[in-house]
């Protein structure tokens, strides 16, 4: 069962042009920005990655804003190739990994079979994920669910993670996501 005490949120690549470039971006974006808040309030440790930033850029303003620290660079496609990422997976300690960024045929794909590898429990928001085209996302979440991660959605994440309808959290969450 995901809980906020075993889950943590790991955003990839939601960098420079990319970003924009992406399926229904200002959706992404938006979707983005509630699910990062969300996890924030709820004292979910989150994990953000850049791959090559010195070429594609840095994470989108919109998104970088509302995330915490700094982004962990990478050169391989999965964050499981980068010694310092996985260190700080490992380090969290957290069985359930909630994924969500760009490109979802890629660089989420890649990371989420090798979460999966690892034994981890993945769950890729659905609605948090994208590619550039459209029909490559949708082959990305096929491939990552026959791969056995759960699908999911912002709200559906934030949600079964708050548990029940009452309390500050909850009232800040109806909030972020009307």
């Amino acid at each position: 069962m995901i809980t906020t005490e075993n889950s943590g949120l790991l955003i990839v690549d939601v960098q420079g042009k990319l970003a924009l470039q992406a399926h229904d971006s200002s959706v992404l974006l938006s979707n983005l920005a509630i699910l990062i808040q969300g996890a924030k309030l709820l004292s979910i440790p989150i994990v953000w990655v850049e791959q090559l930033p010195e070429k594609l850029g840095i994470t989108h303003p919109d998104i970088a804003q509302h995330l915490p620290g700094s982004a962990l660079a990478k050169s391989s496609f999965s964050i499981w190739g980068d010694d310092k990422i996985r260190s700080e997976i490992e380090h969290l300690n957290r069985r359930n990994w909630i994924v969500a960024g760009i490109e979802c045929h890629v660089c989420v794909y890649q990371s989420v079979r090798d979460l999966l590898k690892m034994h981890y429990s993945v769950h890729v928001v659905s609605d948090g994920v994208s590619s550039r085209a459209l029909a490559n996302k949708e082959i990305g979440l096929q491939a990552m669910q026959g791969a056995g991660a759960k699908m999911t959605s912002t709200e559906m994440v934030l949600f079964e993670l708050q548990k029940k309808a009452e309390g500050d959290a909850f009232k800040q969450l109806i909030k972020l996501v009307k």
